[in-house]
């Protein structure tokens, strides 16, 4: 009897789960563009002022609130300087329901006098410009700057990847990082070691909308996962939930000095 020594593709799906991130990614990339091949930042905006705006509004947000408001806040406040002419009370009246509306119109006000003051009233390019508007912290730089900036963000050394939430699950689950989900600055670094520098939009983009669609937090659709034969954390393969793991896991107690 001849025994075949021919993998059968549920072994060779087995394998590609444990294959190192380098050697899965472009796969996975290429299986969630054929999923959600309309994947994009969710946030309506029209300017790079209105985006930088919406940016800021949207930390401890929803995307859908942010666009309720911004309809009316954008008519309203459409240079720099109109951030200034209104008292601040009236601009937190009009961002309110985006929660912490207080330090939001505070970072406003502030990112609108630095974009006067430094950069002729205009958002600038590189992250490094970025980071130095209120408000703007590493995260909200990489999404402006990939966004609106994508040629510069090609040749800037502090260019990055936004870790959101989404991205930090689905790269958890992925194991394409040995951190937490909430650590976003390591998982950052960890993802840039792995995605082409010119999928680095995409791969938020893509990761937010799986993230959204298909890997929930709590009850990931394993079964209908575009990915799933790619992923070290299948629900459908009988596998550890490695974002569970990661979110559960304490850190080790410190010992008390002899």
């Amino acid at each position: 009897m001849v025994t075949s020594t021919a993998k059968s593709p549920a072994h060779k799906a087995t394998q590609d789960r444990f294959r190192p991130p380098a050697k899965r990614v472009g796969r996975v990339l290429k299986a969630l563009e054929k999923a959600y091949p309309e994947a994009k930042i969710a946030l309506h905006y029209s300017t790079p002022l209105e985006c930088v705006v919406a940016v800021i509004l949207s930390a401890q947000s929803t995307d859908v609130r942010v666009n309720l408001v911004t309809p009316e806040l954008f008519a309203k406040y459409r240079r720099p300087e109109d951030y200034l002419r209104v008292p601040e009370e009236e601009l937190q009246r009009d961002i309110q329901s985006t929660g912490f509306f207080r330090q939001k119109a505070r970072a406003l006000r502030g990112m609108a006098q630095k974009l006067i003051d430094d950069y002729g009233g205009e958002v600038p390019s590189t992250v490094a410009e970025l980071i130095t508007l209120p408000g703007v912290a590493r995260k909200t730089a990489n999404v402006v700057q990939l966004n609106l900036f994508p040629e510069v963000a090609m040749k800037d050394p502090d260019a990055g990847i936004a870790v959101d939430t989404h991205v930090g699950r689905v790269a958890v689950r992925l194991a394409f990082t040995d951190h937490g989900p909430k650590e976003a600055v390591k998982i950052e670094r960890d993802l840039m070691e792995v995605v082409p520098k010119k999928a680095w939009l995409r791969v938020t983009d893509l990761f937010i909308e799986h993230g959204r669609q298909t890997c929930d937090a709590k009850r990931p659709r394993c079964e209908d996962c575009p990915i799933e034969k790619y992923c070290p954390a299948s629900q459908e393969a009988g596998l550890p939930d490695l974002y569970r793991t990661a979110v559960k896991a304490k850190p080790p107690r410190p010992r008390k000095p002899k």
